[in-house]
């Protein structure tokens, strides 16, 4: 079991900055895939991004592409979303997800086994 909790979300300007954090539980944290999706009212939860267990190799959707950047702590049980160039467009809940097993299909909530609670971000024009 995992329980993931995020935080770091809040209002910013168009062009401002955030960072998101995930603070997860478990021993096992470092065998997890783990990553970020948001969802905007009246949508789908989108995939944002995902970093696989060494950190070293991470996957972005094209809207943030050169904007966003995930890491992760193993040492600590962390995950973090680094967002610059925030546009309107970025406002949603944001949530962290835990994968148990890497798949091609990393970019769909179906292969996620636990969810935090979500953490608001908005940004103003």
């Amino acid at each position: 079991q995992v329980q993931l909790v995020e935080s770091g979300g809040g209002l910013v300007q168009a062009g401002g900055s955030l960072r998101l954090s995930c603070a997860a539980s478990g021993r096992t944290f470092s065998s997890y895939v783990m990553g970020w999706f948001r969802q905007a009212p009246g949508k789908e939860r989108e995939f944002v991004a995902a970093v696989r267990v060494s950190g070293g190799i991470t996957y972005y959707a094209d809207s943030v592409k050169g904007r966003f950047t995930i890491s992760r702590d193993n040492a600590k049980n962390m995950v973090y979303l680094q967002m610059n160039r925030l546009k309107p467009e970025d406002t949603a809940v944001y949530y962290c997800a835990a994968d148990r097993s890497f798949s091609g299909t990393y970019y769909y909530t179906r292969e996620y086994d636990y969810w935090g609670q979500g953490t608001q971000v908005t940004v103003s024009s």
